[in-house]
Formats: C-alpha cells, sequence, structure tokens
C-alpha cells in the first residue's frame, strides 16, 4: 500500500525509448515538471504524448519537445510554442488534434475500461469526416492523415466514435495527497490530472503536500489511489516553482 518513491528518478527509472505518456496539465497549471525533467534526464526519447497541450516553449512538455525526445502529441490545444509549430509544419512531429472535451472523455473512459464511445463534437467536420494533416513531408505535402470515422444516428442526431486513450504511463501533479496514492488538486490543475492519471498503466504523481494515510478526508479525495503506482514527495522549493504562461502587468 505505500506506494511512495525517494526520487522522481527513481520513479522512472524503468522507462525505456518508445513508450507512451498521458500527461497532466493545463497550461503550466498542474503539470508534473519535476517528473517530466527526470524522463529527459533518463535519455528514453521516441516518446509518444496524450496532454491537454505541449507545453511551452522551455517548461513542461516544452523541455522534451526541444530536446527531439517527442515523436507524436495527441493533444487539443497547440498554441503558445514555437517549437510545436515548427516541428509540426518540418515534418519532425506527428499530431492528432482533436476536441478538448473528447480527449478528455477518451482518457476517462480509458481509464474506466470503456473501449470507445459516441459523441456529437466533430460531425461535419474533419474531426469526423478525416483527412486532418498528422504527418507533413519535409515537402510540405501532408504524409500521414487523419482517417475517417464511424458515424451513427442517435435520437435524430449524427455522432461520432471515439475511441478511448489508454498509455503505458502517466504523470500527474496533485497539490496533496497520501502514501497510498488519494489525491487531491487544485483548481485548474484538477481538468486534466485526474483523468490522465487514470488513463496510464503506471500511473506516477508528484505531490506538493505529502501527508499520512488517513489524513484526507475521503469525501475530498479526487482520485482514489487505485489508479495511482508510484508517489513522489516535492520538496518545498520544488512545490514552490509554479510557472505563469503570459505574465500582463498595469500600472498602479
Amino acid at each position: 500500500m505505500d506506494k511512495q518513491v525517494a526520487t522522481a528518478a527513481q520513479a522512472l527509472a524503468d522507462v525505456t525509448d518508445g513508450r507512451s505518456f498521458a500527461v497532466g496539465g493545463f497550461g503550466l497549471s498542474g503539470v508534473p515538471e519535476v517528473l517530466i525533467e527526470a524522463l529527459y534526464e533518463s535519455g528514453a526519447g521516441d516518446l509518444t504524448v496524450v496532454s491537454n497541450n505541449c507545453g511551452v516553449d522551455g517548461r513542461g512538455l516544452g523541455v522534451l519537445l526541444a530536446a527531439g525526445r517527442i515523436s507524436r502529441v495527441t493533444g487539443s490545444y497547440i498554441g503558445d510554442n514555437k517549437e510545436f509549430a515548427r516541428q509540426y509544419l518540418a515534418g519532425e512531429l506527428e499530431v492528432e488534434l482533436i476536441p478538448q472535451g473528447t480527449l478528455a472523455e477518451r482518457l476517462r473512459a480509458g481509464g474506466s475500461g470503456i473501449p470507445a464511445f459516441f459523441t456529437p463534437a466533430g460531425v461535419g467536420t474533419p474531426v469526423a469526416e478525416g483527412g486532418l494533416p498528422w504527418r507533413y513531408a519535409a515537402d510540405g505535402s501532408v504524409a500521414v492523415a487523419s482517417p475517417t470515422k464511424e458515424i451513427r444516428v442517435f435520437d435524430g442526431v449524427e455522432h461520432v466514435l471515439e475511441h478511448a486513450v489508454t498509455t503505458d504511463y502517466a504523470l500527474v501533479r496533485a497539490a496533496r495527497g497520501d502514501r497510498h496514492g488519494n489525491l487531491v488538486f487544485h483548481r485548474a490543475a484538477r481538468n486534466f490530472n485526474p483523468l490522465a492519471a487514470m488513463a496510464g498503466r503506471i500511473t506516477v504523481a508528484e505531490v506538493e503536500e505529502l501527508v499520512e494515510p488517513g489524513e484526507l478526508d475521503p469525501d475530498d479525495v479526487h482520485l482514489p489511489g487505485v489508479f495511482v503506482q508510484r508517489v513522489v514527495a516535492l520538496t518545498p522549493e520544488q512545490a514552490a516553482d509554479k510557472g505563469i504562461e503570459k505574465r500582463t502587468v498595469r500600472e498602479r
């Protein structure tokens, strides 16, 4: 039951090339940056990543991206990262762009044992009809395009079939957690972290405040420990290091 691991490096010691990762975070909120840094230090490459976005230049998943460690991304937002755009347009990166709610449900379905589901989101668009450029060739042509998806009608409304997402690992960050893996997330960090955690076969959580089992009120737990295999306690300095995507200031 004690899932605590001493360091992030130890928690990811069994990672090899070609593995897939579901990664929590929303923008830079709730991004497991300590685990991402440990993954970078491991040297593993050819990684497949499923995440709402791919960080920004120099932070979050942007660190792995800039190092050429990521070969494929499934996400719903690709802005605020110039290197991401460069690699995608140059044919160095495969990108599956899907509606944000669909991404959330594909992760949740994967963790719930649901292989696929129908949704009206994307009907009548290239999301359902296919042809979205997943990967470009060096000459700018489309090397890999998205496939056509099955459409069915329910109550007179067309719906598109979407498949669940499961990954080899999941990396998440929680505000509080215990050694049994029960986790509590703070505000926007709750958007994708619980869903990413559910989708991973091996889920590793970095926790800003680690408490003893029994200290968390069960009603306060956002993700039960059954979905978490490894827990890493952050130092106060690591917990306090939180990036800001766009700093806006005004005159007093």
